[in-house]
């Protein structure tokens, strides 16, 4: 625990913060999630809205300071690549 006035306080903001920034980073992780479970079931038009709306999550999170822009943009990278691997190979 901590013991000057300085660091309750820091402690105090960290909890806020921490509040505040888990239902974000708890909603970017359902939406990759949802378009991951999508791009593996080959179902490419709901699997394409789902990236949609998971690198909007991505990016507000980002851009909200949640979460760090490369960090967002590896994620987006990532489901990207999966979405057009599977994209081709059904092609």
């Amino acid at each position: 625990m901590p013991h000057t006035k300085s660091s309750k306080k820091a402690l105090r903001v960290s909890q806020r913060k921490r509040d505040q920034n888990k239902p974000v980073k708890s909603q970017v992780k359902t939406y990759a999630k949802r378009a991951e479970q999508l791009i593996s079931s080959n179902e490419l038009e709901s699997a394409r809205e789902a990236v949609k709306r998971a690198i909007a999550a991505l990016d507000k999170a980002a851009q909200k300071g949640v979460i760090h822009p490369n960090n967002a943009a590896r994620r987006k990278s990532r489901l990207m690549k999966k979405l057009n691997a599977t994209a081709s190979a059904e092609n």
